[in-house]
């Protein structure tokens, strides 16, 4: 909001109505000029400021999808690693499972008779106390 400048009368009756009209005015004029000056710097400056803002903006979205990316990577590798070494713990659960397979073919075989033995000589032990 242009400010409009005003002198004392004093200075109206020194130089006359017609000078400090004159002056008034040029004052004003070099106050909108500056003003119109003063503006056209700060666009200029914000203009400067905001594609040095939007440089740095771009160039950190690509460190950042550079990064993003190497995260990405790393955690594809470290999934990989796992997923061999589950693989590894998989196949020896596998084959400790079938030891364990063969282990309990054998038990069976040897504790079946044993229990029919016990089972037999259990009922033959209860048919001879039933005889009496």
């Amino acid at each position: 909001m242009p400010v409009t400048a005003k002198l004392s009368k004093r200075f109206y009756e020194v130089l006359g109505e017609e000078i400090a009209t004159e002056l008034v005015t040029w004052f004003n004029d070099v106050d909108a000029t500056y003003r119109a000056d003063l503006r056209e710097l700060n666009e200029l400056n914000f203009g400067r400021f905001d594609a040095k803002l939007e440089q740095r903006l771009a160039e950190l979205d690509a460190k950042w999808g550079a990064r993003w990316t190497e995260l990405d990577a790393k955690l594809e590798r470290r999934l990989s690693e796992l997923d061999a070494k589950l693989e590894l713990r998989l196949a020896e659960f596998k084959t400790e499972l079938a030891g364990v397979k063969s282990g309990l073919r054998w038990m069976l075989a040897f504790w079946a008779p044993t229990a029919l033995a016990v089972m037999g000589t259990g009922a033959g032990m209860i048919s001879l106390l039933l005889r009496r």
